[in-house]
């Protein structure tokens, strides 16, 4: 699904006009419903700074917004492929059901993969229960990893500022 396709997907999940989400990413107000329009019907892509300006309005994280293409059942293979290729996605058959299944003992980016699909089960468990509402799944999901409890997701700091900060520290414990 294209990038505009799913501007358009949430922001009629939200029940925001194109003028509203113009508007509230700081589109002038005669011009706003139309910009939003050229970015829904791919006439435009916006840049990476628009593009978070939206998911903050939408209240999804960017990634939910930039997702593969699977407009078509050829562009989903496609992209289910690369998955396998990548992450080891692997296609089996269960009790007479096809399922995909991701080995982590394939290596790094297959165990990553199996730490986000696992902690999307336990979430869809919660939801079969009724632990948590389908807004609440729904929830998780657009704002995928700021909601996940089941990692630790950190950003670390660029080295430069880990080595200056390296550097202070032991300035500061040889002057004690």
């Amino acid at each position: 699904m294209a990038i505009g396709e799913r501007i358009h997907f949430f922001r009629s999940l939200r029940g925001m006009t194109q003028k509203y989400l113009g508007m509230a990413v700081g589109f002038p107000e005669r011009t706003a419903d139309v910009r939003m329009a050229q970015y829904e019907s791919g006439t435009r892509t916006p840049k990476a700074d628009l593009t978070s300006a939206l998911a903050h309005v939408l209240d999804v994280s960017p990634q939910a917004l930039n997702v593969p293409d699977i407009d078509s059942y050829i562009g989903l293979a496609h992209t289910l492929f690369t998955l396998e290729d990548t992450y080891g996605l692997t296609v089996k058959e269960v009790d007479g059901k096809v399922c995909l299944q991701v080995d982590p003992a394939k290596g790094r980016t297959a165990e990553e993969l199996h730490k986000i699909l696992t902690a999307w089960r336990e979430q869809a468990a919660k939801l079969e229960t009724g632990e948590i509402t389908q807004e609440d799944y729904d929830k998780w999901r657009y704002r995928y990893p700021e909601l996940d409890t089941t990692q630790r997701w950190v950003k670390l700091p660029s080295q430069k500022l880990s080595d200056m900060l390296s550097k202070d520290l032991k300035k500061f414990t040889k002057g004690r």
